[in-house]
């Protein structure tokens, strides 16, 4: 088939391609169109005129400053934790022995059955009850939200993914144990070893788990909209672009509605961007052998 034309390849990646990023392109387009565009029976991709002036309504109506800076402390919090407890897990469950190991990980890979709907209640209950915050007492009870008022409840329900355990695991058992080894005879402890020789060997791996932890965070939705019932300074930039959507007229708001979601994207670009090469090297490397 590729022999006898050469061409059916390119066209099928060329048509896939724009069909991927006709939904991105009809959304930035409709953030400049203005309101007459919009009520209009024809459809049109490009606007007759860029007006730059749904950005400007958008940043004040959803308060994007703010937004953007509760969304950018979530996800860059979320991620960072995530990477640490999943490549410290996931060297423990491989490289080290010791007894309830293998039901450790068999566990961690019951978790990923689970909905993450099942959690919200039980969550949302012990971040409003912790002890000792939010002017709680020792039994967790008097305060005002506890640790809900806070914008650690956006980002320690998140800090352990089962996945990105799972993911390093995986990863980690492709390194040899001859190194490890090495390192130990050589008087290395295990922080030395696991900071100097798994950790710059895991790089694709995490860079991975950094982008699907990222984009995940970045796109959550019912747990933010849990705690901004708490405390209306810790919304998020979906809680923001929701509200506007479902409070105000959708055909007065369509083009500032995209106009927040063209924004909303740029940091997801720019990180996929920045840890591209890693994601690239993962998927080609086939693991390392003894």
């Amino acid at each position: 088939m590729k022999k006898r034309f050469p061409w059916f390849s390119y066209m099928v990646v060329i048509l896939g391609s724009i069909s991927m990023m006709f939904p991105f392109m009809d959304m930035l387009f409709t953030s400049f169109k203005g309101p007459e565009e919009l009520s209009s029976s024809t459809y049109r991709l490009l606007p007759k005129s860029f007006d730059f002036a749904n950005y400007h309504t958008a940043f004040e109506s959803l308060h994007m400053g703010r937004l953007f800076i509760n969304s950018l402390i979530a996800c860059f919090g979320v991620t960072l934790l995530v990477l640490i407890t999943s490549t410290l897990s996931g060297y423990a469950l491989t490289k080290l022995k010791f007894k309830g190991r293998n039901f450790i990980f068999k566990f961690t890979l019951a978790t990923m059955m689970f909905p993450a709907f099942l959690f919200l209640i039980p969550n949302f209950y012990i971040m409003v009850h912790t002890p000792l915050v939010g002017g709680n007492n020792l039994l967790g009870e008097g305060g005002h939200g506890g640790l809900a008022s806070t914008i650690l409840a956006l980002i320690l329900p998140f800090a352990v993914s089962g996945f990105g355990i799972f993911l390093m695991r995986q990863f980690i058992m492709n390194i040899p144990d001859s190194l490890i080894e090495a390192a130990r005879i050589d008087g290395a402890s295990e922080f030395r070893i696991f900071w100097q020789i798994i950790t710059p060997m895991t790089m694709p791996a995490l860079a991975t788990l950094a982008i699907f932890t990222f984009i995940g965070q970045w796109n959550e939705l019912i747990w933010s909209l849990l705690i901004f019932t708490v405390n209306n300074n810790l919304a998020t930039l979906p809680v923001g672009i929701q509200m506007l959507q479902s409070y105000l007229d959708s055909n007065s708001t369509q083009a500032i509605v995209c106009a927040g979601l063209t924004i909303s994207i740029i940091p997801i670009f720019l990180v996929f961007i920045f840890l591209q090469k890693y994601y690239v090297k993962g998927i080609n490397m086939s693991g390392l052998k003894e």
